[in-house]
């Protein structure tokens, strides 16, 4: 396929449209991604880059598993303070790297779910920055004008998905790091509920308050990534199960009452393009009230200003310490001001007992509404924020800090340009587990039929079953916590072969043979494709998930097992099932 074809915006329905209809394959993709990653060199977007030699048994994977799996042949980036087991995972800072064993809770997720990890993104230091140019890897330049900035910290990321790197980009969110570079690189930015995601395998920034975030080019997108990786993760002390709901239009919309503040060499033109979203949004067939922004300043304020940078010292302040000269300049003053003593363990209550009640008054004044504010109220040329580093990036979270302190879900998106290339954006706030009326406000105002639960046969899919997750067995209640259904006992076409895993406790692994093998026993159960992600990453090696054929001709996604396992295993075919093992 010629390179014009492939577009810059890669999107999960174009990408399987294409490989549906065979136009296109996965190789084919990551082939274009590697060339664009060599021609943008330049924009810093990367730490470690896309690369066949280490990408390709990634490729390889897809050919064992369910090419109907809702990310099959996906692209993804990952920003690099997010674990991807056996690549090197820096935080920003080549001193601080380590290699990690495994993946990061939400990767796994991803990865069950077909999707391919493409590389680690570039990001301000410690994910400490909302600018993009806090790392010694190279300022990460903006997507559409390399003069400015890209935003941060979660840069590589945002600019990755913009040039076509991938099609979705993992980042993190503490005070606005998901949103103002999807603002600032017209994209879609959404950050989940508190805890909705599992942050098990991010490096901590304020571990109370991060999040993982998406970006995509458009809103769907970021819904089917939702999809997977939303679930609680029982390893991981932060994580919540907080389903969402089918998406619905709020009672109201709040806008903020008094007149905006804007800044940076573009503050006229924000305000315009504030001035005419305004508008759009009046427009919306729901009812709109202003308010007092003051509170959510309050809480914003409590960020930095409050004992939670100490939090940030807490989770670096050692590895600092022990090395220093390493950190990027600006990105220790900000980190060491946890540690001058200011914060004391009184002060620290007295911030909680303040943010408490600044809680409980934005609990009150959000029930069942959406709040619409710029996602950022102007933008900087890279060179204006070295010049003056620390108020830069502070404008910059003027509109965002508040979110997570308040423990709010938000998603940014593109609302028309401020000047020509250079996008802005707003960023739709609701309550914590109040996704469902962000994600329907959202497409109210971008234009898009407002998304609906699909009928109860095409939200569910089959899963065949043939271990420990059959009834009456140990795993049966993680087929029951995910939602499934048991439908019916089944066999296999006559191609399997059964063989008994070495593993403790022992569990059955699930061979298709070119010759020979006969029909095995298993189960049929229904489970939520919205939980199926979470549910395939929990599975270990050799085991997996792929096409199961029936005895009836018929496939469903299943337990299947790896070739090479065949040799430390013990051959229990001739039983004819799990169930007739003694």
């Amino acid at each position: 396929m010629s390179r014009l074809n492939i577009p810059r915006e890669l999107t999960v329905a174009w990408l399987r449209e294409n490989y549906g209809s065979n136009r296109l394959t996965p190789e084919q993709v990551i082939e274009e991604i590697i060339h664009r990653a060599r021609e943008d060199e330049a924009l810093n977007i990367w730490i470690t880059p896309p690369a066949m030699e280490w990408i390709k048994p990634y490729l390889d994977r897809l050919q064992t598993m369910d090419a109907s799996l809702p990310l099959w042949g996906v692209p993804f980036a990952i920003k690099d303070n997010i674990d991807l087991a056996g690549t090197p995972t820096t935080a920003g800072c080549t001193e601080y790297a380590y290699l990690p064993a495994e993946n990061a809770a939400v990767v796994e997720r991803l990865l069950a779910a077909g999707a391919i990890p493409v590389g680690k993104t570039n990001l301000d230091q410690f994910a400490t920055g909302l600018v993009g140019t806090r790392s010694p890897y190279g300022e990460t330049h903006n997507a559409l004008q390399g003069d400015w900035i890209s935003g941060g910290s979660s840069s590589g990321s945002a600019v990755a998905v913009a040039r076509g790197h991938a099609a979705f980009a993992l980042g993190t969110d503490t005070a606005g790091s998901g949103r103002v570079p999807a603002a600032l690189n017209r994209l879609v930015g959404y950050k989940p509920s508190l805890g909705a995601w599992p942050t098990k395998g991010v490096v901590p920034a304020c571990a109370s308050l991060d999040c993982v975030t998406v970006f995509a080019h458009n809103a769907e997108d970021a819904w089917t990534v939702d999809d997977q990786a939303r679930g609680h993760e029982q390893s991981d002390p932060w994580s919540r199960s907080i389903p969402r709901l089918q998406a619905k239009l709020p009672n109201k919309l709040y806008l903020p009452l008094k007149p905006l503040g804007f800044y940076g060499p573009l503050a006229a033109e924000y305000s315009k393009a504030w001035d005419n979203a305004v508008e759009r949004i009046k427009a919306l067939p729901i009812p709109i009230e202003y308010i007092d922004y003051e509170l959510f300043a309050q809480a914003a304020a409590l960020l930095y200003d409050g004992p939670w940078v100490a939090e940030r010292w807490a989770s670096v302040g050692a590895f600092v310490e022990e090395h220093p000269g390493v950190t990027f300049p600006v990105t220790e003053q900000i980190l060491r001001s946890g540690a001058s003593g200011k914060h004391d363990a009184a002060s620290v209550f007295k911030a909680m007992h303040q943010l408490q009640e600044l809680r409980m008054n934005s609990d009150e004044l959000m029930q069942g509404a959406v709040l619409v504010m710029p996602t950022c109220g102007g933008t900087w040329t890279r060179a204006q924020v070295a010049s003056d580093p620390i108020a830069t990036n502070s404008d910059m979270g003027r509109y965002t800090n508040h979110c997570n302190l308040l423990d709010l879900c938000a998603v940014a998106i593109p609302a028309g340009d401020a000047a020509p290339e250079m996008p802005f954006g707003i960023t739709l706030f609701a309550l914590s587990e109040n996704e469902h009326l962000v994600q329907g406000a959202a497409a109210l105002f971008l234009g898009a039929e407002l998304p609906q639960k699909e009928a109860a046969t095409s939200d569910k899919m089959m899963v065949a079953v043939c271990g420990l997750h059959m009834r009456g067995y140990p795993l049966e209640k993680q087929m029951l916590a995910f939602g499934s259904r048991f439908v019916r006992e089944m066999h296999t076409a006559a191609k399997y072969q059964l063989v008994k895993l070495p593993t403790v406790p022992a569990k059955p692994g699930l061979l298709k043979k070119q010759d020979g093998g006969r029909s095995i026993e298993l189960e049929v159960w229904e489970m939520p494709i919205a939980s199926f992600g979470a549910f395939a990453a929990l599975i270990p090696a050799p085991l997996g998930i792929g096409k199961v054929e029936l005895a009836d001709g018929s496939e469903v996604s299943g337990f299947i097992c790896e070739g090479y396992a065949e040799a430390d295993a013990e051959d229990i075919t001739a039983y004819g099932g799990w169930r007739h093992i003694r």
